[in-house]
């Protein structure tokens, strides 16, 4: 079963489990975040529903077949009753990161945990795949200030996900009729990149994702890190320098040679605090996806939220640089560029960067 049933939902985890070898073995139950209208939608169309694979120069359309019910969000006692049901092996999640704050979510997550307990019902693995290191040590601790009785048959699954999935364009319904002939109120657009690290245990079984090319480690960090700095990070540079030099979307930022070179060195720095994960073949890969004209991911989208983004994405780079002797010059372009875009301080971001004189004099030299 699935919590925050949404476009990513439906280009991710629901893809992986119609590739893997044994999907006709399993089936996921999708509850909406709170709107009652995706799950109406899908329902009316027997949660079949047209993947869009948006390439460069052509697009590639698949039915969908995974989701075998949608569920309106506010209707508790249903996902109270899927979570206790002996049948449910997995849940997995996409609330977005402040759904892990105390409220509805885990407050709905704890109360299906309850009823399973009470109904004797196997291990569940609970699989967050949201943007948040070590996630499935987030929900987890979210769990735990709720009830830590509710953790002592559940394991907890963290994952790094990446596949950029913007919101579908007003046209695109009319698009798949043209090319499969199915009306589709509710196709999903999204890059052919696809990419699934997962680390845990799964008591009561889970899809062959493998096979569908999920990768399964004992250490996720390095991976996260990978992804959140050299993916998001690059976004979250571009979305403030990009929309500085006048730019809307990725796709044009990155045709800026000034946006370019700013996120190659930016990644230059963060290979040098990881380890070698293919850093190189990863970092063009990147570049690709970043230049497909015809993903759609515009640059104010990416933005929201920026602050909380940019301490995440860029900070811990430019602190381990700095520890290590160097001038993270890199780090505190990206700094700057927000700073212009946005109005903030370097105080803002980080107190302890904005104390080191050196640094906060870079930063102020780019864009402020």
């Amino acid at each position: 079963m699935h919590l925050g049933l949404g476009a990513f939902h439906r280009a991710h985890q629901a893809w992986y489990t119609q590739h893997a070898a044994d999907a006709a073995d399993w089936g996921i139950v999708a509850f909406t975040g709170r709107s009652a209208s995706l799950a109406t939608k899908l329902t009316e169309q027997d949660c079949l529903y047209t993947l869009v694979e948006r390439g460069a120069d052509r697009d590639g359309f698949e039915q969908i077949a995974s989701i075998v019910r949608a569920v309106p969000g506010d209707d508790v006692a249903e996902f109270t009753r899927v979570v206790a049901a002996p049948e449910t092996a997995i849940l997995t999640l996409t609330i977005t990161e402040a759904g892990y704050e105390p409220g509805p979510a885990m407050e709905r997550i704890a109360r299906g945990l309850r009823a399973r307990r009470d109904a004797g019902s196997p291990p569940l693995a609970i699989v967050s795949c949201d943007n948040l290191p070590d996630n499935g040590g987030v929900v987890r601790r979210a769990i735990e200030n709720l009830d830590p009785a509710l953790t002592e048959n559940v394991s907890f699954v963290s994952t790094s996900v990446d596949r950029i999935t913007p919101r579908a364009a007003e046209g695109t319904s009319a698009e798949v009729f043209e090319a499969t002939g199915f009306e589709d109120a509710v196709p999903v657009v999204t890059e052919p990149f696809s990419d699934w690290v997962l680390s845990g245990e799964f008591p009561s079984g889970r899809p062959a994702w493998e096979t569908a090319g999920a990768r399964f480690v004992d250490d996720i960090e390095p991976w996260e890190l990978r992804k959140l700095w050299m993916l998001n990070g690059a976004h979250t540079l571009l979305a403030a320098e990009g929309q500085l030099f006048g730019h809307g979307t990725v796709a044009e930022a990155i045709a800026d040679s000034r946006c370019l070179d700013a996120v190659r060195a930016l990644w230059a720095e963060d290979a040098r605090q990881l380890p070698d994960l293919d850093l190189v073949a990863y970092a063009e890969a990147l570049l690709e996806r970043f230049r497909n004209p015809r993903i759609v991911h515009r640059l104010d989208q990416i933005a929201l939220d920026s602050l909380t983004k940019i301490r995440v994405r860029i900070v811990p780079v430019a602190k381990k640089e700095l520890v290590d002797g160097r001038d993270a010059a890199a780090c505190a372009q990206a700094i700057s560029a927000w700073i212009a875009a946005t109005g903030g301080t370097l105080v803002d971001v980080d107190p302890a960067l904005a104390a080191d004189v050196a640094f906060a004099s870079r930063v102020e030299k780019e864009f402020t």
